[in-house]
């Protein structure tokens, strides 16, 4: 395996290693570990070049260092990414070759699930790496985070509704969720059983067609999810689909969702700002999953008790950041990270200082 270091600026390490023998061509990049090890999911993707698998994975280890600082958890910012396409390949030993890559991290970088990587993948990981989080109940982990997440992103997503419509009882109200995948189908379950009217899009159409049978759910399409009539919008699969085309077609009132990245770039926030529509930050309104990972490091072990009393803290978080968007009238994106900047400024302060 060749692993070539890339100099990225702001970044603590970021590298790409490729494998000729199982075919691997994956990127890691640790942003930060002021606050501890860089925990980030491992995700799967059929990127069309391997500058645009940077410009993911890059993007997507920020954020994780910024969604663990405010969530609370004692960890750092990373992410990996595999280039290609999981229906195909898929193997022991482009997984075996993945854990030798983030063992050479020497525990700076925790790998966990993400986009088309499930346990079973995570398994065969660890055995050429002890650097893995998320694994299944049985082998002490915490198991598949994607329940955990949409339990947090519903949390939000009432709260967001309190914050803007005055009430937080979603019966009547109207969401669409665009990607129904492991935290989309779970969000769907729950907005659906509080009584929400509900319309889905997803790129798979037998997602799609599950809702219909199982809830009762209204479908889209991809390109007609943002103009549906629903007074929130919940991205629920890729980043970047709050853009200048998509913005043009939205009709909602709050965006909260399950994605990573929503904004393409950060003026979108001001655009969301100004146009009125309230924004629940993407990695303080997803942070379930990392959040039930990171009980695995406290000292006893996993114990989804705690999980679950810190991912219900995600609506008080998320009210801070919207009271200090409105005190500074500046967007809630924008909020957030001056939020998590601080805390991470503090941290630097106080390790310096002993």
């Amino acid at each position: 395996m060749e692993i070539t270091d890339l100099p990225v600026e702001g970044y603590q390490r970021v590298a790409v290693a490729r494998d000729p023998q199982s075919g691997l061509h994956a990127l890691i990049a640790v942003h930060d570990t002021t606050l501890g090890p860089a925990l980030g999911g491992m995700r799967m993707w059929t990127y069309a070049s391997e500058q645009d698998a940077l410009t993911d994975v890059l993007r997507l280890s920020k954020g994780m260092t910024y969604k663990s600082a405010i969530a609370n958890t004692g960890l750092g910012g990373g992410k990996s990414v595999i280039i290609g396409d999981p229906k195909q390949l898929k193997s022991e030993q482009l997984f075996l070759a993945m854990g030798r890559f983030i063992d050479a991290f020497e525990g700076h970088y925790i790998t966990a699930e993400d986009v088309n990587i499930d346990v079973e993948d995570l398994e065969i990981v660890r055995r050429t790496t002890r650097h893995v989080s998320g694994l299944s109940r049985n082998d002490g982990g915490s198991g598949n985070p994607s329940p955990y997440t949409a339990y947090g992103v519903f949390l939000g997503l009432r709260a967001a509704c309190e914050h803007k419509f005055g009430t937080a009882d979603l019966s009547g109200r109207t969401v669409a969720v665009q990607g129904v995948g492991a935290v989309g189908s779970e969000l769907v379950r729950r907005l659906v059983k509080s009584g929400a009217k509900v319309t889905v899009s997803d790129q798979r159409s037998e997602r799609v067609s599950k809702m219909v049978e199982l809830y009762g759910v209204q479908s889209a399409s991809d390109q007609e999810i943002y103009g549906v009539d629903a007074e929130v919008f919940a991205p629920c699969a890729l980043g970047a689909v709050i853009n200048d085309q998509t913005l043009k077609q939205l009709k909602c009132k709050v965006i909260a969702g399950g994605a990573n990245n929503v904004l393409h770039e950060s003026r979108h926030g001001q655009i969301l700002f100004d146009r009125g529509i309230l924004y629940a930050p993407d990695y303080v309104i997803n942070a379930g999953g990392i959040i039930n990972v990171s009980v695995e490091f406290i000292d006893g072990g996993y114990d989804e008790k705690v999980a679950l009393q810190h991912i219900e803290r995600i609506p008080e978080a998320l009210k801070e950041i919207w009271a200090i968007s409105a005190h500074k009238k500046i967007p809630s994106s924008q909020a957030a990270d001056r939020f998590a900047e601080q805390i991470i400024a503090d941290a630097r302060s106080a390790k310096a200082s002993t």
